[in-house]
């Protein structure tokens, strides 16, 4: 009966996200809903792409291990990433109207730069859509009793996300994210008053949480934990502002009011409302302690299903996979989209300059079908990866590759584009070396990275202009001399 409601919904949300496709005219609708948006749904859509599987599944299980010290990557430095992108970013990049985060680049430093970072966005985009994809496939295998395979559950899965995505672009999103968002919402809200009541009480919860030491935020008071903390701590909160999904609701918005304060609000709600799947763990603790530990044990990311599956009544499960699906589906759905409309846009038209926008149109849509098909190959081959690793990973690339460039070409007026390249040069190769070698687990990888990119990106603007200084200071000498 719960596998039928859940199928129904999906089938429910594809036909909205396909009544929404009539929208789309032009490759602009497609990519960012021909910037017609209001505020309500810039929030909306962007607090959906964040509040993902790795947020419902992967943040709890992460908690439940470590504490808040845990978390810090996802939700705290996620969250703080669209505060960041609302404060510094999303006024001065919307003024530009342009259709991805890749156009700046070439804006700013030309085609070299543009197509180095547009495959560093899309490549990042892997771990982020097979987390998604990973997290529907354990869905339909724990609705199904292990009757339908994680691989095929992880296929029904992309093929329900793809049947909107595909044909409305960004418009289905948005109003897809919308609904999806009251779903989950209401229906974690509601579990999480339901649990605390079967706990006891949502005082009892919390006195346990504290009993076991889980608000502890800060890391130890050494030089390694120090690091390492810093680095989880920004690797999504800079390493995700050079995105094209993030950029993609701050250029859809109707009103550069709506663009900056979206982002903003969406960020703040994320923080806060990611505590919800944090309180059910805590919550299944108590109303579960047997199984709880041996799940946590086994595989902390099936505490709250388990939870829910074995625990509450039959509403409560509906409520808690609606909004698991929500979850994942909206997340899915805008990292789908974001790296096809890249490709197409910054990759694709470099050899076809001279395309019509339809053809544009239908390149972005063959994108996000070829896409989907590698992705899920991909996340099939990661069966077994933590959701929350995967997640985090993703983001590394674009922070140690994308950031220093997209921060100092905004902020920096000397900022050239042979600092861009060797900042992307520098950042990358020292990140893998980090992650390659015994040395990264001395110093965290993705830190050492974005200190080298930050390091190039000074050492390639500025010293061939103190070079061309020197060599007219010379001349100058020699002219005064002779």
């Amino acid at each position: 009966m719960l596998l039928t409601l859940v199928i129904a919904y999906l089938l429910v949300t594809i036909a909205i996200g396909l009544v929404a496709a009539k929208r789309v005219k032009s490759s602009a609708d497609f990519a960012i809903a021909g910037r017609h948006l209001p505020l309500a749904m810039i929030v909306t859509t962007t607090f959906a792409t964040w509040f993902g599987s790795e947020t419902v599944l992967g943040i709890p299980a992460k908690f439940v291990n470590s504490g808040l010290n845990g978390v810090v990557e996802d939700p705290f430095g996620a969250g703080s990433c669209l505060i960041l992108v609302g404060l510094f970013f999303a006024g001065k990049l919307y003024r530009m109207n342009l259709l991805t985060i890749s156009d700046y680049y070439r804006e700013r430093y030309g085609r070299s730069v543009e197509v180095i970072c547009s495959i560093i966005i899309m490549v990042s985009y892997l771990g982020w859509v097979s987390a998604q994809v990973t997290a529907l496939g354990l869905v339909f295998n724990l609705l199904s009793d292990g009757a339908i395979s994680m691989p095929l559950g992880m296929t029904i899965g992309v093929v329900s996300v793809l049947a909107y995505t595909l044909f409305g672009g960004m418009w289905s999103v948005a109003i897809t994210d919308f609904m999806q968002m009251i779903i989950l919402v209401v229906g974690l809200t509601t579990l999480a008053v339901f649990a605390g009541h079967q706990a006891g009480g949502a005082d009892k919860v919390l006195a346990l949480a504290v009993s076991q030491d889980l608000f502890k935020f800060l890391p130890e008071p050494n030089m390694k934990d120090i690091l390492f903390f810093v680095a989880a701590a920004i690797t999504i909160m800079f390493g995700s502002i050079p995105q094209q999904d993030v950029f993609q609701r701050v250029m859809s918005a109707n009103s550069l009011n709506a663009a900056t304060k979206g982002p903003l609000i969406g960020g703040i709600c994320y923080i806060l409302f990611a505590f919800v799947p944090m309180f059910l763990v805590v919550s299944a603790l108590i109303i579960m302690p047997d199984q709880a530990a041996q799940l946590i044990q086994e595989d902390p990311q099936k505490v709250l299903p388990t939870l829910v599956m074995t625990q509450m009544p039959f509403v409560m499960q509906v409520l808690f996979f609606g909004a698991l699906l929500s979850a994942i589906k909206s997340c899915a759905s805008a990292t789908l989209l974001a790296p096809s409309v890249t490709f197409t846009e910054n990759i694709w038209r470099q050899f076809f300059p001279h395309q019509g926008d339809q053809q544009s149109l239908l390149a972005m849509r063959v994108t996000v079908l070829v896409f989907s098909a590698l992705v899920l190959l991909y996340a099939i081959q990661m069966q077994g990866s933590s959701i929350y690793e995967m997640v985090s990973g993703a983001y590394q690339v674009t922070l140690v590759g994308a950031f220093i460039p997209l921060l100092f070409g905004l902020y920096w007026a000397k900022a050239t584009t042979q600092g861009a390249l060797l900042s992307i040069t520098l950042g990358l190769l020292t990140w893998l070396f980090l992650l390659m070698t015994p040395a990264g687990e001395e110093f965290p990888a993705q830190l050492a990275g974005v200190l080298a990119s930050l390091a190039g990106m000074l050492l390639g603007s500025l010293a061939p202009q103190l070079l061309k200084n020197k060599h007219g200071a010379h001349h100058v000498l020699q002219g005064t001399h002779l």
